[in-house]
């Protein structure tokens, strides 16, 4: 039998540091939403008479851009509505009222209302695509370590164990071993598709997270049954079906080890 059993990480002390950071980021992007239109509409009151209100306009949209380009949806929508009210009670007449007297300011501030916000939903949109393209990369980057551990000439052990701590960081797993054994009850697997089954059931990853309980990916070998890794997580621990699939992939190249060279009895990674 061989049990690994590494050193327990440190606990990271940037943590709970970088947690505030990010919140105080939060809310002061949420504040910066409400209160620069406020201040550009202050700004440019004293130009009120000389400037056009289409020029006007557009300088509260740039802002609201700007202001959606480094916010979230949310932030944008607050900005997109601070602009609209600062334009409506600034820059059309009757002045300091949200009553818009001209069906052509009416069009304009509605216009920067719902520019405002398609461009907010752009914008997260976009962050969106841009993060989840650095997860892919950081999900081959897994896969692509036990490629060349393989390559390299290591041996069926070294690989397991290797796959074992993938898995772990992968999935944010709190143990993952590797095990010849069947499990005694049907429980949660991992399927070549990506999804989380259990029993007959389809376990619900996006909403729910992985299951608290045990869960197997099943190792396999030219249709030969090898043995499993067994991943044990925290109950709701947020996976990407991506994050998944890279599982797979990872327990098809212990496979591929274990195929060539022997199965070991037992590898556990904490």
């Amino acid at each position: 039998m061989v049990t690994i059993v590494p050193s327990a990480t440190p606990p990271d002390p940037g943590g709970p540091r970088q947690a505030i950071a990010a919140t105080i980021r939060r809310v002061v992007v949420l504040v910066a939403a409400v209160v620069v239109p406020v201040a550009l509409a202050l700004a440019l009151l004293p130009f009120r008479s000389q400037a056009p209100a289409a020029t006007v306009a557009l300088g509260f949209a740039v802002l609201v851009s700007l202001l959606a380009a480094i916010g979230t949806r949310l932030s944008a929508l607050i900005a997109a509505v601070s602009a609209a009210l600062c334009y409506d009670i600034g820059f059309t007449q009757p002045y300091g009222s949200l009553v818009i007297s001209h069906p052509q300011d009416i069009e304009t501030t509605a216009l920067l209302l719902v520019g405002g916000l398609i461009v907010g939903q752009l914008s997260a949109r976009n962050r969106s695509h841009r993060t989840l393209a650095v997860q892919q990369r950081e999900d081959l980057a897994h896969v692509q370590a036990i490629a060349e551990l393989m390559a390299a000439g290591a041996g069926p052990d070294e690989v397991v164990e290797a796959v074992a701590g993938e898995l772990l960081s992968l999935l944010g797993l709190r143990e993952c071993r590797f095990d010849t054994s069947r499990p005694e009850r049907p429980g949660p697997t991992i399927d070549r598709n990506g999804n989380v089954s259990w029993g007959r059931i389809w376990w619900g990853v996006d909403t729910l997270g992985l299951p608290g309980k045990e869960i197997t990916i099943e190792v396999e070998h030219d249709v030969r049954r090898l043995g499993r890794f067994v991943l044990v997580a925290e109950a709701g621990t947020k996976v990407r079906r991506d994050q998944l699939l890279a599982a797979m992939t990872l327990a098809d190249q212990a496979g591929a080890a274990l195929g060539a060279g022997g199965v070991p009895v037992a590898i556990v990674r904490h």
